[in-house]
């Protein structure tokens, strides 16, 4: 099982850096992982650009296309996803029915210092990424109370979490 994992926070220290980090570690056994990083290189999409798309943007592509699934995290921003984590899943959407995201499962994740976890982040996450035509879990993990640190709780959850995300490429 290859992972790919979109981290929405880019700030080192973030506690979505940390839960990004916390659920590689629930991975099995065999399986590998990457953090995509310069997501914040990536140019805003722009049709314009796809006549001639820049080298970010291709190596995006073929990163998303090489794994099996994703893991998404984002912070909420004014009640909704990063623009870094939305631009990504947007260039990996295209061209629309045949972009390298379509059929990827996707587990979808935040954290938060608010006590809702980032809810509404993940809810806009998990509907951006079904139109993008990847697969979202059905169940997502937001970390409330976050600057408070993971408990063994929390890991337990994630550790589910991942293992229904291995269940669902074996599928």
């Amino acid at each position: 099982m290859k992972v790919l994992v979109f981290v929405g926070s880019q700030r080192d220290g973030s506690v979505n850096q940390a839960l990004a980090q916390a659920a590689l570690d629930q991975l099995p056994a065999g399986a590998t992982a990457t953090i995509y990083e310069g997501l914040e290189k990536l140019p805003f999409f722009d049709e314009a650009l796809e006549a001639d798309l820049p080298a970010s943007v291709v190596a995006l592509r073929a990163a998303v296309a090489a794994t099996d699934a994703l893991i998404v995290v984002t912070p909420e921003y004014n009640g909704s996803v990063s623009a870094v984590v939305k631009n990504a899943i947007d260039w990996a959407s295209r061209p629309f029915g045949e972009g390298s995201i379509a059929g990827k499962p996707a587990l979808a994740l935040s954290a938060s210092p608010s006590p809702n976890g980032a809810k509404w982040a993940r809810e806009d996450l998990i509907k951006i990424l079904t139109v993008a035509q990847a697969l979202p879990l059905e169940e997502h993990f937001g970390h409330a109370n976050a600057l408070e640190g993971l408990t063994d709780e929390h890991l337990s959850e994630l550790e589910r979490l991942v293992a229904n995300l291995s269940e669902q490429i074996a599928a």
